[in-house]
């Protein structure tokens, strides 16, 4: 198992599959983005993008086998746990293909280091438009500020955190089973974690959960960890594929489309099986055309 460790003694776990020009995968789920997380997906980059490319597929921190910390969110620390992990398998610059909020990730990674991203492929882009609002995403850590507070009146021993541990035990992945938190993973993996966020008691659980939610979903801005206006100067091609739900909006993948400097935007309709094939071919085509010469 390949793992890069980090200052702050986070393991980020992540793979690499296929020879070529390495393309990092930043996986679809806000909290569980986790390789796994591309099994559901209309293709699977893996399996897809090896044959052409060195594919380097990571677990986000405190999602699958990346563990991470009981701190707040930091896009700042994600984006250098990605450096740290194309780092360690020594690449120097990499296509990125980012699916829902993996593509919120991306946008990170190409602010912060437009050098390190040669071309970046999104796939149903998440993020805010006039069809939704910020209410649809704080929606997702409702369950994991309920679950304590109601649980506490039947479990004081614990303020409720019992009732958390119950639900992470049963089930890791936080996009699956949101009342055992962001942390739900590591708390189904790690003893020892439990007994630190035992140790928070419930309202600082509930607060840690509230500066969680509000730096991953920044009032004021659109894409979330980026200013707006900064994709109007995206640095790298990018092929944006639309998205059709709450979420994932289709009029903001055209208005990224819109603005960015070198986009081409698909047609909906790009999963269809009967245009996958297709699909994944233009996506091929789109990474080897950016390729260094």
């Amino acid at each position: 198992m390949s793992e890069a460790v980090r200052p702050d003694g986070a393991r980020i776990h992540y793979e690499v599959h296929g020879e070529g020009f390495p393309v990092l995968l930043l996986a679809p789920d806000a909290v569980g983005s986790r390789i796994e997380s591309w099994e559901e997906n209309f293709f699977h980059p893996v399996r897809e993008l090896s044959r052409h490319f060195k594919v380097i597929a990571m677990d986000q921190r405190h999602a699958g086998r990346s563990a991470a910390p009981a701190v707040p969110f930091s896009y700042e620390q994600t984006v250098a746990d990605q450096l740290a992990v194309l780092d360690e398998v020594g690449a120097g610059q990499a296509h990125v293909v980012a699916a829902g909020f993996g593509c919120v990730h991306a946008w990170r990674l190409a602010h912060d280091a437009p050098d390190r991203v040669r071309s970046v492929v999104a796939q149903e882009p998440a993020g805010r438009d006039g069809t939704n609002t910020l209410g649809d995403f704080f929606g997702l850590f409702d369950p994991a500020m309920r679950l304590p507070r109601a649980a506490g009146f039947d479990d004081p021993e614990t303020e409720g955190l019992g009732a958390v541990f119950e639900a992470a035990a049963r089930d890791g992945v936080f996009d699956r089973n949101p009342e055992a938190g962001p942390f739900a993973q590591r708390l189904h993996d790690d003893s020892a974690f439990r007994k630190e966020i035992l140790a928070f008691r419930r309202e600082k659980y509930v607060t840690l959960l509230v500066r969680f939610r509000d730096a991953i979903f920044p009032d004021g801005r659109d894409h979330f960890s980026v200013p707006d206006e900064w994709i109007g100067e995206f640095p790298a091609p990018l092929l944006v594929l639309p998205g059709s739900c709450l979420r994932r909006p289709a009029a903001l993948a055209g208005r990224i489309a819109l603005e960015a400097p070198e986009a081409t935007l698909l047609d909906p309709g790009f999963a269809a099986p009967e245009r996958r094939a297709k699909t994944v071919a233009s996506i091929v085509e789109f990474l080897l055309k950016n390729n260094p010469s």
